[in-house]
């Protein structure tokens, strides 16, 4: 996602909001609120939340208020932190943060398409948290949803896990959701959209959810995005569970239930327990075991684990210890691996699952076996030895292909060394056999690798109306004058003294405009909120240019600096002109008359060469 869209928006927010919102805004505080960080010398480090890391290469710096990954380039302000990480366009990235910092916003004559979109995608948020809380009321007080009622006290559950998790019951007769939707002002288009009801083909709306237990399903910062519902009597003819469709809110592989709770307890407990249900994971928050989440009837994705790792590397698998369960937890080692993640797996009794054995049990039962969780592929192999006739030579041989494709997943060498080593010696084969195994899997797996990405590029494609913005050409020396013009007072004062002397070498000069842009306008390099206000109102592409800028150290001192780059760049500037003179002189057939000008031009270029200094004011 690129982050620059400041410009378009600055029209509808005032400069002097936006620079409000920042200057109350601390990145330190607002990054750390999302992932963890570290302190290295006067910034911040962690592992970037933007591509797959080992080693940190994601600055904070609190002094200019800015961040920069020196691995993917991703950088910019608090707001573009928030608009890159929480995917959201630049005015919900303000209003966010001035609501976190008190600050009130005053909205300026805007595009009415951007407003369209923005409006449209915040109908659909009113929409599901209207729709959550009337059926929450359903659930609490319609005489129709006792049998509901009756079903979460069965499970153990009454009113108060109802109120923090906002349960509620879907109607069986669908007028009296309907009805509602309309008294609230919602259309019928705003109800197809955000897969809640479907048109009929005879005409009229089809409510997707009937007589169901629903729980709303959150993206990581809290919106309400769907609704996973709950049969409560059954039917042959629809599933146990049945989440929303994909709609512009909600994708399910980008998706966990409940990481919106979960994730300060991940960060503190360095783990995630990833279960199998909704009503698992709500069993393990209830007892005090806040960092578990769930898929939404989707098996891990590689946006999954993308997801997951800015929180933790370390992932407790809590699936069924039958065959069903182990295909999935081979599912989501394989995808979880490859992206660099340790797993471990929790040892549950046949038969059960997370909420009946702390019922039948009690918490600390299950609390126990989290706490002894080994590395899943100890639990695999202990599974399949249990179960397989290995004094067949055949099945031993079968076994160690299947387990040759699960290591060919794995990210880290050593780690994958040590698996090879593990599993030859439980299975009494050779090393260099099962490596020779799990080479020819990884080449199987780079191949279907290959496949996926190029499907994936083109259906990115396909989606993607509008080319993406790529960073105006820039030239190091202009790039570096931007960098002490945007952090020094007395450098930027010194280069605007320069700027016409400067007029021509920049004229010529990749990147030239950004930095006559920079001293035209004389954004405040004492006041942090000022720069990113002023970066985030230029051009996209003039803002990926600048990207790394604030990033760079700064120089002890700075006009020296700025002198310097100034004199070579001038220098090279006037050396490339007389070169350029040199080369038409040598042309053949040239008129006298030409000639002697081009001899003159030469003779006061290197007059400007031999004094280059003094043409720069002290």
């Amino acid at each position: 996602m690129q982050i620059g869209t400041y410009k378009s928006s600055v029209g509808r927010i005032p400069d002097e909001t936006i620079e409000l919102v920042l200057a109350s805004t601390d990145i330190v505080d607002l990054v750390s609120s999302y992932l963890p960080l570290k302190r290295a010398g006067s910034a911040f480090k962690a592992n970037c939340p933007f591509h797959n890391e080992k080693t940190p290469s994601f600055t904070v710096n609190p002094a200019r208020q800015s961040y920069h990954c020196f691995g993917c380039g991703a950088g910019g302000s608090a707001i573009g932190f928030v608009m890159e990480y929480e995917n959201l366009p630049f005015p919900d990235a303000v209003k966010k943060l001035a609501t976190r910092a008190g600050v009130v916003i005053q909205e300026e004559a805007h595009d009415p398409q951007a407003d369209q979109r923005r409006r449209r995608k915040s109908r659909l948020l009113e929409l599901h948290n209207g729709t959550a809380k009337f059926m929450h009321e359903q659930l609490m007080s319609s005489p129709e949803a006792q049998h509901a009622r009756d079903y979460l006290k069965s499970r153990g559950y009454g009113r108060g896990m109802a109120e923090r998790w906002l349960v509620g019951w879907m109607p069986n007769n669908p007028n009296t959701y309907l009805d509602w939707a309309r008294s609230s002002k919602f259309t019928g288009r705003e109800l197809c959209d955000s897969g809640i009801a479907m048109k009929k083909d005879a005409g009229g709306l089809y409510v997707r959810f009937r007589d169901r237990l629903m729980f709303p399903i959150h993206n990581d910062y809290g919106d309400i995005i769907a609704f996973s519902g709950r049969q409560l009597r059954e039917d042959p003819r629809s599933g146990k569970y049945i989440n929303s469709p994909e709609t512009p809110l909600f994708k399910k592989s980008k998706v966990f239930f409940a990481l919106d709770k979960a994730r300060r307890s991940m960060t503190k407990d360095k783990f995630a327990l990833l279960c199998e249900g909704q009503i698992d994971v709500i069993a393990c928050h209830e007892a005090g075991i806040t960092s578990a989440i769930a898929t939404l009837g989707t098996a891990c994705t590689p946006d999954h684990a993308r997801l997951l790792k800015r929180y933790t590397s370390d992932v407790v698998l809590c699936f069924d210890s039958d065959n069903a369960g182990f295909k999935a937890a081979d599912k989501a080692f394989a995808i979880m691996s490859a992206e660099g993640m340790n797993l471990r797996m929790v040892a549950m009794p046949e038969g059960e699952d997370p909420d009946s054995l702390m019922k039948s049990q009690g918490t600390e039962t299950f609390r126990n076996l989290v706490d002894h969780s080994r590395d899943y592929f100890e639990v695999k192999l202990e599974h399949e030895i249990s179960k397989r006739d290995l004094t067949s030579v055949r099945e031993r041989a079968a076994l160690a292909n299947e387990l040759a494709v699960l290591v060919a997943h794995v990210d880290d060498k050593m780690t994958k060394d040590a698996l090879i080593n593990q599993v030859s010696t439980r299975l009494e084969i050779g090393v260099e056999e099962l490596r020779s195994g799990v080479v020819r899997a990884e080449k199987q797996k780079g191949k279907t690798q290959f496949y996926e990405t190029r499907q994936q590029a083109r259906d990115a494609q396909e989606q993607d109306n509008l080319p993406k913005a790529l960073p105006t050409p820039i030239n190091g020396s202009v790039s570096y004058l931007c960098h002490l013009a945007l952090t020094s007072q007395e450098a930027q004062d010194w280069l605007g003294e320069q700027l016409e002397s400067l007029s021509d070498p920049l004229a010529s000069l990749p990147g030239g405009s950004i930095l006559r842009h920079i001293l035209s306008r004389s954004p405040d390099p004492t006041k942090p909120a000022a720069v990113q206000t002023f970066i985030g109102s230029m051009r996209e592409e003039d803002q990926l240019a600048l990207r790394g800028t604030l990033a760079q150290d700064a120089p002890a001192n700075p006009v020296r600096a700025a002198e310097e780059t100034t004199a070579m760049l001038v220098s090279t500037h006037f050396q490339n002109k007389e070169a350029a003179i040199r080369a038409r002189l040598r042309e053949p057939n040239l008129a006298a008359e030409e000639m002697i000008r081009l001899m003159n031009e030469a003779k006061d270029l290197q007059e400007i060469l031999k004094n280059l200094q003094q043409r720069f004011i002290r």
